[in-house]
């Protein structure tokens, strides 16, 4: 009797290009792996590069009870993009990438690479929220499934707070776009019953005051750990809250096939600093009182990472002379024109005097 993945591959050689279907033992074992320490080797991998395509893959997969995951570029490190059973890889036709006339939104397909979406806004002097350290290299489905923000956006430029509309297909093979009137309405006579327990659900949990703070108190820092509970008690509308569940979902609730930003400034007077300190503690006191000030961005190294770069050109030379507990903040400011940003610069060395 046939694995249900060779049935897999049969059904979908009737409708995908053979070489969109990779079933052979070597490239199987190539992608195994992403960025992370992880392996797990696929028992089918399928190029998909347009949303039917996609519709039919989890159709089919949920009809022979075979799980699905989702991989961009495989930049992440948790090992999202890895699977044992069918591993759906986005090909070449993902790659939308529309500015608006004013720069102020960007809708960007899930292949679009995150630094080309910011070249593409910079003539406009704007970039996308999120800013992973990753961002030459990974896409936006990876960096939207992952809520990833890297060291500057915090939380009030990540996906989940920039997200202006989404178009998303469920495992049920439904489709919405929630930028799209038209959309949301066929959406509701098609899945009401699923809106009306996102609905259900939201409303319990705001109706909870102890749980709605803690939800509350739990994504005021920034944190990408679990779904984005949040959407439950930030929005009312159930579409929304599900475009905003989305983020961060690693791939759990359904596929992202387009997504619009709004945009954030891009300013560019930028200085940074790397500030040295002889204790962990005061490293620490110091990110408390530059916290209020005109800080885009503080990253805390301890003794171990500061000893991993000694001597590495462009590093000072005091760092070997700090102490065993020592550690250094990088510190980085922005702003529109040189007159702010020296005022900005005036500020944070005054807060740290």
């Amino acid at each position: 009797m046939p694995s249900p993945w060779d049935e897999l591959h049969r059904r979908l050689s009737a409708h995908l290009p053979r070489a969109r279907l990779v079933a052979d033992p070597l490239r199987l074992l190539a992608w195994g792996t992403d960025a992370s320490f992880y392996r797990l080797v696929p028992q089918l991998v399928v190029v998909v590069e347009r949303e039917d395509e996609v519709v039919r893959v989890l159709g089919e997969c949920a009809a022979l009870g075979t799980p699905v995951t989702f991989r961009a570029a495989g930049t992440s490190l948790s090992g999202q993009a890895v699977s044992d059973s069918v591993l759906m890889v986005l090909g070449d036709g993902w790659q939308r990438c529309d500015v608006a006339a004013d720069g102020a939104t960007i809708t960007l397909g899930p292949g679009v690479v995150g630094a080309v979406a910011n070249r593409s806004l910079a003539a406009l002097a704007r970039k996308i929220g999120p800013d992973p350290a990753s961002i030459d290299s990974a896409m936006i489905g990876g960096i939207a499934a992952n809520n990833a923000s890297g060291m500057c956006c915090g939380t009030a430029q990540n996906s989940y707070n920039t997200l202006h509309s989404m178009r998303v297909v469920l495992a049920d093979g439904g489709v919405v776009d929630t930028g799209d009137p038209a959309s949301r309405a066929r959406f509701a006579q098609s899945h009401g019953a699923l809106l009306r327990e996102l609905g259900a659900l939201a409303q319990s949990a705001r109706d909870n005051a102890a749980l709605a703070a803690r939800i509350r108190h739990k994504f005021r820092m920034k944190n990408t750990t679990g779904y984005s509970l949040n959407a439950l008690v930030d929005f009312e509308d159930p579409l929304d809250i599900l475009a905003h569940l989305m983020i961060g979902s690693e791939g759990t609730l359904g596929f992202v096939a387009e997504l619009t930003y709004r945009t954030v400034p891009e300013h560019p007077h930028k200085a940074s600093a790397l500030i040295l300190f002889d204790d962990l503690e005061t490293a620490c006191r110091a990110v408390t009182a530059i916290k209020g000030g005109p800080v885009d961005a503080a990253e805390l190294a301890d003794r171990a990472a500061l000893r991993s770069v000694e001597g590495k050109p462009g590093l000072p030379e005091g760092l070997a002379a700090l102490p065993a507990d020592g550690a250094a903040l990088l510190v980085e400011t922005r702003a529109a024109d040189a007159a702010t940003l020296d005022r900005q610069i005036a500020a944070i060395e005054q807060a740290l005097a």
